[in-house]
């Protein structure tokens, strides 16, 4: 026994580092892509400021062209003007020069009007200074600053790991909600990223056989909020991210958190023919039985030789048994798990046209006429639709009126250590009725169905409300009627 004990271990010891040495190499691989992407980013950067910098440097260049342009514009109009009063100056000179020579007083009068023609010239009106300087300096940069901005480029700090605080995470009514913490300070954490997968292992992560990441970006607050899940697995892994506007930070160690709630199926292989039953769908279906009956001989046929797919020490093979199907009047499917301890909670809703169903719960193996409510075995409320409507809880074929609107919803808690069967609206979750008695054996969820169809909901948390609801009733010692003792 001992060596068979250490034989086990070191078989474990090598499948964990078998999951190990996988992870590695999927690590290993994961750096390679990451690095490749890394500088495929990189020059994209380098492009976009490039990019940038040749776009500045083209709308400067046309700047410094513009005010060349501006100001050869201005020089050269500045000198036609100069050209045109030099040439009319030349003219009125050579007219004053000629004027110096006459002698005769009456020609001498005809240019008399000389001296004032000459004060009045352009060219004693013409500023002989260049309007614009040639000067370019006002155009002229000095990237000193930038160059050191630039040569101070680093790679962007990769925000650290976040902390999840175990201590401040919350798994309620089928919500999870997880809060973190960051190891410093740091104001450039634009967002997180939070990750999370079902998982039956309470260790490590494993690579393979592994449900895949589900993710929950652009988170900005420390804390979020995982809202209606279905807890069909043990567990579920956890992990978050920081994000700054570039890049990702490392993930946070992963922390594993219970999420253990009832997951059954309806179990078709000892159904009513009358019903089509799917995993968790029942209804009523009149015709089925014929087809069926033709498929049950089939299945009678062959049942001398076992499925090798279909292992018969299952859990849910033992709950099954070796039952017959339901038959007659008893319009009844069972869930294919069964409750042994604890406290758990399943909820059901009824097609709006149903005529008459019933939910509860069974010892295993009852008779194949057996209704749920009509023997000391069952338990279970009871809707009829037919004519009008009547709602009641019925055990062990006593019925006890529920004067109370029929729920869309049905909640079922079952409490098998503490002796209690509850039935609430799911919706408000107000009590419907409370059976108590003292549980002998392993029960089953048991639906009956005529004329419509249910739908069974499972891989629930008992909620919170009931939870609360259940210590009040308690405390008052138990004021719901029990058809046990009712005659």
């Amino acid at each position: 026994e001992t060596l068979q004990r250490i034989v086990s271990t070191l078989v474990n010891k090598n499948d964990e580092i078998h999951n190990f040495i996988d992870m590695l190499n999927h690590t290993i691989s994961n750096v390679q892509v990451n690095s490749s992407n890394a500088i495929s980013e990189l020059d994209e950067e380098f492009d976009g400021l490039y990019s940038v910098l040749h776009e500045m440097k083209g709308s400067m260049a046309n700047t410094i062209q513009q005010e060349e342009a501006r100001k050869i514009q201005a020089l050269q109009d500045q000198l036609s003007q100069c050209s045109r009063a030099l040439e009319s100056s030349e003219e009125l000179l050579e007219l004053a020069v000629q004027s110096l020579d006459i002698k005769n007083p009456v020609e001498l009068l005809e240019v008399e009007n000389i001296a004032w023609i000459v004060t009045v010239a352009s060219a004693f009106r013409l500023s002989l200074k260049p309007k614009v300087s040639d000067s370019m300096t006002h155009m002229m940069v000095d990237f000193a600053l930038e160059k050191r901005m630039l040569q101070a480029v680093k790679f962007l700090p990769v925000p650290k790991a976040p902390e999840i605080d175990v201590a401040a995470c919350l798994v309620a009514d089928n919500c999870i909600t997880i809060s973190w913490r960051m190891p410093e300070e740091d104001s450039r954490i634009d967002h997180f990223v939070l990750e999370y997968r079902k998982t039956n292992f309470d260790g490590l992560p494993r690579l393979k056989g592994e449900q895949r990441w589900e993710l929950v970006d652009y988170i900005k607050a420390t804390q979020y909020t995982l809202s209606g899940l279905k807890f069909d697995t043990k567990y579920m892994n956890l992990r978050v991210q920081a994000c700054n506007k570039a890049v990702a930070g490392e993930y946070s160690d992963p922390v594993t958190l219970e999420t253990k709630a009832f997951v059954f199926s309806l179990d078709s292989t000892s159904s009513h023919l009358n019903l089509k039953v799917e995993d968790n769908y029942v209804e009523w279906d009149p015709t089925g039985g014929k087809g069926q009956e033709k498929i049950k001989g089939k299945e009678n046929k062959n049942s001398n030789t076992a499925s090798p797919k279909r292992s018969t020490n299952s859990p849910r093979a033992l709950a099954r048994g070796s039952r017959d199907r339901f038959a007659g009047e008893s319009y009844t499917v069972l869930g294919d798990t069964a409750v042994e301890s604890g406290q758990h909670y399943w909820e059901v809703r009824a097609q709006k046209d149903c005529k008459s169903y019933s939910v509860g719960v069974t010892y295993r193996n009852p008779g194949k006429f057996d209704q749920l409510g009509k023997t000391n075995s069952s338990w279970c409320i009871h809707i009829n639709n037919w004519l009008q409507t009547t709602f009641s809880a019925k055990h062990n074929n006593k019925a006890k009126t529920l004067d109370i609107p029929v729920p869309d919803r049905i909640g079922v808690y079952c409490d098998f250590d503490g002796g209690q069967l509850s039935f609430y609206n799911a919706s408000s979750k107000a009590l419907l009725h409370t059976f108590r008695t003292k549980f002998t054996q392993p029960l089953l969820p048991g639906f009956m169905i005529w004329c419509g169809g249910l739908t069974v909901t499972t891989g629930l948390q008992v909620p919170s409300a009931v939870k609360t609801l259940q210590k009040s009733e308690n405390g008052l010692g138990g004021s719901t009627s029990n058809l046990n003792n009712v005659a």
